[in-house]
């Protein structure tokens, strides 16, 4: 008699590769939907599964877990983030918990970059006016942004794609470094680096960057108070998590000129709406979370994302484990 396989939710769509190794290997529902399933629907499609692949946008708290059952094994985030879910529920039960860490380093790192110089020469707005119609002739005082050379960037969190960052702007652009950490950080490719206060960071920072984790310390954490300490010819980058920005604030401080501008490619929510004050504005670019999409990158995050499952599944350590 061939065993039966094990039961998995899958909350959208993943690379083909990942997909295939699901299907050869488990009898996994996949959720056809662009969109997130709704909470009804997580809820009927999780009833009996042993294994759950879950995304940033779907939140897996004990409602979920007690949907599942008792049989549930393994949640495997597709994400380096672990926001969504509930690990101290999920550890309390047993259930093994993944994510798929390392492989974005660079990619996000690129997107970090790519908005930093969008931002500081204007790139969005300057590319609108083509569009619309306004371009009228070369103006020798029109769209004039931020040099890159030989300025300060500051990162807020020197983690992977922190340090990544660093090394982009400070080989290519001879940027200085300051950064911020728990604790201080050997970097053998960025020895001049200097780890400061926040504070002293966004005072003397040209560029600053956000890489920190959300939590309870870090959500909000650049405020009112703190983006008056900021340039106000400088920009703001932040591929981190859209919760560590008070975007109130934000608007409020890009509609007074400090700091010049923002490059974003996470917001809080996400997506964010339309009619957003922050869409509105020419002075901050906004990406969809697009940091991980490059096809090496979203595969290899596949890959991980299954490994992580099928441990699970079979009681064995995860690849990538969280907790």
């Amino acid at each position: 008699m061939t065993a039966q396989l094990p039961r998995v939710f899958v909350s959208r769509q993943l690379p083909e590769i990942g997909l295939r190794r699901l299907h050869q290997s488990t009898d996994c529902k996949v959720w056809a939907g662009s969109l997130p399933p709704p909470r009804d629907e997580l809820l009927a499609s999780v009833k009996g599964c042993s294994g759950i692949v879950s995304l940033l946008s779907d939140m897996i708290d004990a409602e979920v877990l007690d949907a599942a059952g008792p049989g549930l094994k393994v949640v495997s985030n597709f994400a380096v983030g672990v926001n969504n879910i509930d690990l101290t529920e999920a550890a309390r039960r047993g259930i093994a918990v993944g994510n798929t860490p390392d492989v974005l380093t660079d990619a996000t790192a690129d997107i970090a970059v790519a908005l930093l110089l969008a931002a500081a020469r204007h790139v969005q707005p300057a590319a609108n006016s083509v569009r619309s119609g306004d371009w009228q002739t070369w103006e020798p005082t029109g769209w004039l942004g931020c040099d890159l050379l030989g300025k300060t960037l500051g990162i807020i969190g020197m983690g992977r794609i922190g340090s990544a960052v660093a090394r982009r702007l400070a080989g290519g652009w001879n940027m200085q470094v300051l950064y911020t950490s728990r604790t201080e950080k050997r970097l053998e490719n960025l020895p001049t680096a200097k780890r400061v206060s926040l504070e002293e960071l966004l005072e003397k920072s040209d560029f600053v960057s956000l890489h920190t984790d959300l939590s309870a310390e870090t959500r909000g954490l650049i405020n009112r108070q703190r983006l008056a300490l900021m340039k106000p010819t400088a920009v703001l980058v932040n591929t981190s998590r859209g919760g560590v920005i008070d975007q109130e604030a934000l608007v409020e401080a890009l509609t007074a000129g400090r700091p010049m501008a923002a490059g974003l490619d996470v917001t809080d929510p996400e997506p964010l709406s339309p009619d957003h004050p922050l869409v509105g504005l020419s002075n901050c670019i906004i990406l969809p979370h697009i940091g991980s999409a490059t096809i090496a990158s979203r595969n290899a995050m596949a890959e991980i994302c299954v490994d992580n499952l099928l441990a699970g599944l079979r009681g064995n350590p995860l690849r990538c484990p969280v907790g």
